[in-house]
């Protein structure tokens, strides 16, 4: 399964609060396309599907479609924040390169 790193635990809290948001959850999916060959989807939804598999850290919900479990399992979620930004990061044991956006891996 995927863990979640305290910093995305907050971040995902935070980000249903701003949008009102008490049901559903972050929505990680894994598609084709990116520069790399897939790119990490990630957006909340206010609803979860009969089939998804939901990881719960601390009040924090994240939901993930079963076909893209084999491209996330091991995968560790985080949050940075810093000088160019902020957004979730990817620790992925199953990309063998990424992108330098970090949001495409291969």
């Amino acid at each position: 399964m995927i863990v979640l790193s305290e910093a995305a635990v907050a971040a995902v809290k935070d980000a249903m609060v701003k949008a009102g948001q008490l049901e559903g959850g972050l929505r990680i999916l894994v598609k084709e396309g990116g520069c790399a060959g897939y790119q990490y989807v990630v957006d909340l939804d206010t609803e979860q599907r009969a089939d998804d598999i939901v990881v719960e850290a601390d009040g924090a919900r994240v939901l993930i479609d079963p076909g893209s479990i084999p491209r996330l399992q091991g995968m560790t979620l985080g949050y940075r924040r810093g000088l160019e930004g902020e957004g979730f990061t990817f620790e992925n044991p199953n990309a063998s390169s990424t992108c330098g956006c970090q949001k495409s891996f291969a």
